[in-house]
């Protein structure tokens, strides 16, 4: 068995780690209960780019005991969890290969010894793992039936691949999944964005003025839990409805330029490359922090902030500073990575049950269905969807109503109005 990991004698910290996180993963919980009866994966390989967190060593477990031999890398630099990665390779036998603060040569080469596994399936988060594959000669991996991507940005990446028929392989979007987006993205990066935020700053949030730039679901947790804590929370988008959402929310809204003159703390949550740029670091308050919470660290025009400096030092874990020319002070956090995995521990458990609940069951449907799909992106199927909710709900004792004969019929007919 081969790994790379930063240090095997974590394993058991690890372990403690992955048992809190499967505590509160009871939707994942009962779908590997049925995998271990059926394994709808046996004798399948798996190559896994993900953020190797706690709740990632969960979702590994299961797909473990659904037959598969998993493979695993790092789909972020600086968002693995060295314990974490340690408990896989040791107490799981899996392959893995992270380490948190790895280089991009390392980085790339990891991926490459996953792929080195020749696997059946692919999961990935951000679509590293894929774009690396399609530059690969086709021969080398064409045993691949399928794959997962867990992630916004990995999805218009994705989908741009077949836009342009280049797509080599069929690809379920578990980030269109409702039962992903309107709770991971919106609740999981609104919460864990904060706290990385806080980690690194241990600033006040009440009373400063707060920069989101991007609106959409994952930027509505970020403004909704920064105005929870008492900020003066300002919206930065280039969408019209999202921006007049933004607007009736509550939120200031107005374009980077000028929010870039106000704010005390900004996160980046769009998914584009330079929303924030060398002209707005130019402007922007003594002592501002900025930080990104989109998966790439492209949103923040890091090389502009390094011209406009005469001076950086690391002034505390996961926080440069940045010094200009005039005294000016500018605080980036994470080197403009994921904030709340470079900083913090990512999603809460909770959230992430629901979202690899449907990395598991969109695996296991690709399995059944990859021969009647093209080479494609295709949504979550919605009674999938549907059952991951109506799992969560009774974990948490909710009961809901169902329809009548009556209703039903009603839904479905015509001729009945006013």
């Amino acid at each position: 068995m081969k790994y790379d990991v930063k240090d095997i004698k974590l394993a058991k910290k690890g372990a403690l780690r992955i048992e809190w996180a499967r505590n509160n993963m009871p939707v994942l919980a009962l779908i590997g209960e049925r995998f271990k009866k059926e394994r709808p994966l046996k004798g399948l390989k798996v190559a896994a780019c993900l953020h190797v967190t706690t709740e990632t060593g969960v979702l590994m477990e299961v797909l473990k005991s659904a037959g598969a031999d998993v493979f695993v890398c790092a789909s972020n630099p600086l968002s693995t969890q060295d314990d974490v990665a340690a408990s896989l390779a040791k107490n799981l036998g899996i392959c893995v290969y992270a380490i948190k603060g790895e280089n991009t040569k390392t980085y790339y080469g990891h991926i490459e010894s996953v792929l080195a596994a020749k696997p059946d399936i692919t999961m990935d988060d951000g679509a590293d793992l894929v774009s690396t594959i399609h530059q690969l000669a086709p021969a080398q991996h064409e045993n691949i039936i399928g794959g997962t991507e867990e992630t916004t940005t990995g999805v218009i990446r994705l989908r741009a691949l077949a836009k342009d028929g280049k797509l080599r392989y069929p690809i379920i979007a578990v980030n269109d999944a409702q039962t992903k987006y309107l709770f991971d993205n919106r609740y999981g990066t609104g919460q864990s964005t904060i706290d990385g935020v806080i980690r690194a700053t241990n600033k006040l949030i009440a009373g400063s003025n707060f920069v989101v730039c991007g609106y959409g679901w994952c930027g509505k947790g970020v403004a909704m839990r920064a105005k929870g804590l008492g900020a003066k929370v300002i919206v930065v988008e280039v969408n019209p409805l999202r921006a007049l959402e933004a607007a009736m929310d509550g939120f200031a809204v107005m374009p980077i330029k000028d929010a870039a003159k106000l704010g005390d703390i900004f996160v980046t949550v769009t998914g584009d490359i330079n929303v924030i740029r060398g002209e707005h670091f130019a402007v922007m308050k003594d002592r501002a922090i900025v930080s990104n919470s989109g998966h790439f660290n492209v949103e923040l025009e890091i090389s502009a902030l390094e011209k406009l400096s005469k001076a950086k030092k690391q002034i505390r874990d996961f926080t440069d500073e940045y010094t200009f020319k005039d005294g000016r002070k500018i605080y980036l956090l994470g080197q403009g990575r994921l904030i709340n995995l470079a900083a913090a521990e990512g999603h809460p458990a909770q959230v992430m049950d629901m979202s690899f609940a449907n990395q598991a069951l969109g695996a296991e449907y690709m399995v059944k269905h990859y021969d009647s799909l093209e080479n494609d992106v295709y949504k979550v199927p919605e009674d999938i969807d549907n059952n991951i909710a109506a799992l969560k709900l009774k974990s948490m004792g909710i009961r809901i109503d169902t329809l009548t004969a009556e209703q039903k019929k009603y839904l479905s007919s015509w001729e009945m109005g006013t």
